[in-house]
């Protein structure tokens, strides 16, 4: 049986420290109970309790992190089968593959384009992750002239395709002060990887076909001084992607089998695979850590990047935006003032059909904990006295000449409390849907835009 969190705090010194990077003890010990922290990270514990509770706290897929110029990507640390279980918690790196095979000023040009690439979904911005530079070329100055044109050209985290210790070094080398993921050992390189990646303390990547084979060289691997591992398990199809990966997450979940508890490396497209969105969209959703693309086209990447925001939302958490006032069509003293909730879809429906009408307004979106209008109003989360409250803090009197505001109808009932709150305001009850807004202002706001 797993240890509770007031379990493992016994075991702990319980001298509240913070070293640890949590407030507390107790904190720390519901941390590692859900398999979110390594007892590591506690400087004091005793012998007589790590050994107690080492086997029992460490999370059952290990947390590997691959540090850019002043960017991070964390991969691994999950816990669950299935998101609705819990949650996920680290959504899978998307990278695009870059060949040493051209020259660094045509590499650094493709990096350049895709590095800039940001997509926006719900007021999220969205984006590759990093990339993954391979050694093709097999020559060590030529490698080490590709990943030094990427890395000027990037501040993401990169992947190191470099199948010899001689490649592998010479990569570290043009991109010093990083945390590159070395990919990859084998049987037959194991060793000599090892040493390079212990060396300069990066993570390591293993690849290898078959569970047996992949269980074996990261044993290896972590008598050799490597702990962050990430697995290569040579999938290319659909079948044996889904086969082997959600074995993989099994092993590692339900059974703790230590060996295979490393984040997973999948390029869906290697093996010329036409359909290489289609897999990579497999291979996020089941369950690879790490996505290495061939191509960059933003048509293609859009809606692997929405795929993978949705999937790795909380559950438990609406997507939210923030609360604050927002100009829409650079409105001015005279224009209305609408309110709304910080749950996003709420949030971009109304502002998309206000900017779509060409009305200037101001926006106040309040925060309903990432609710939308009903449901944050009968969860006494949007109610007269946070609308007061927002519209006071936002300075909205201050942006405007007039003391009118619009409120949803689905919440009309909230107006009078409203003039309590807001005294020498008045509440306009504007429409149900965000769909008639338009029509709305166009009939009932004074003296029109």
């Amino acid at each position: 049986m797993p240890l509770t969190g007031l379990e493992i705090y016994k075991l702990l010194p319980q001298t509240n420290c913070k070293e640890c990077g949590f407030p507390t003890c107790l904190a720390f010990a519901m941390k590692l109970a859900a398999k979110q922290a390594e007892l590591k990270s506690c400087p004091y514990v005793s012998e007589e309790s790590k050994a107690k509770l080492e086997a029992a706290s460490a999370p059952p897929i290990r947390l590997v992190q691959l540090l850019g110029d002043g960017a991070k990507l964390e991969v691994g640390n999950e816990t669950v089968l299935f998101r609705h279980e819990k949650t996920f918690y680290h959504r899978p790196g998307i990278f695009l593959r870059l060949k040493d095979t051209e020259s660094p000023e045509a590499l650094k040009a493709r990096a350049t384009e895709a590095d800039a690439y940001k997509a926006d979904y719900v007021g999220i911005s969205l984006g590759l992750d990093g990339f993954a530079v391979e050694a093709a070329s097999g020559d060590p100055a030529r490698y080490k002239a590709a990943v030094a044109a990427v890395a000027a050209a990037s501040a993401k985290p990169l992947i190191l395709l470099a199948p010899s210790p001689e490649l592998a070094k010479a990569g570290l080398e043009a991109c010093p002060g990083r945390r590159p993921l070395l990919h990859a050992a084998t049987q037959e390189n194991g060793q000599a990887m090892a040493e390079v990646a212990a060396a300069a303390k990066v993570p390591l990547a293993v690849r290898a076909d078959g569970l047996d084979a992949l269980a074996e060289l990261t044993q290896q691997m972590v008598k050799a001084g490597v702990e962050d591992l990430v697995l290569d398990p040579c999938v290319t199809h659909h079948r044996d992607s889904l086969h082997l990966l959600t074995h993989l997450r099994r092993l590692a979940v339900k059974k703790l089998f230590r060996p295979l508890g490393y984040p997973i490396l999948t390029f869906p497209g290697a093996a010329g695979q036409a359909d290489e969105v289609v897999l990579a969209a497999q291979h996020i959703a089941k369950y690879a850590a790490l996505v290495v693309l061939e191509s960059f086209d933003p048509a293609t990447l859009y809606p692997l990047l929405v795929l993978r925001q949705n999937i790795y939302t909380d559950p438990q958490k609406p997507i939210q935006v923030q609360p604050g006032i927002y100009e829409i069509n650079a409105p001015d003293a005279k224009a209305p003032v609408l309110v709304t909730t910080n749950f996003s879809i709420t949030y971009f429906s109304v502002a998309n059909e206000v900017e779509g009408s060409g009305w200037p307004a101001w926006l106040v979106v309040t925060d309903a904990e990432g609710m939308s209008v009903l449901t944050a109003w009968a969860a006494g989360k949007f109610d007269a006295e946070r609308i007061g409250k927002a519209v006071k803090g936002f300075g909205v009197a201050e942006k405007v000449g007039h003391q009118r505001l619009i409120i949803p109808g689905q919440v009309a009932v909230l107006s009078g409390e409203l003039e309590e709150e807001l005294p020498g305001w008045q509440i306009m009850v504007g429409p149900r849907e965000a769909v008639d807004i338009s029509g709305f202002l166009k009939a009932m706001w004074p003296n029109g835009k």
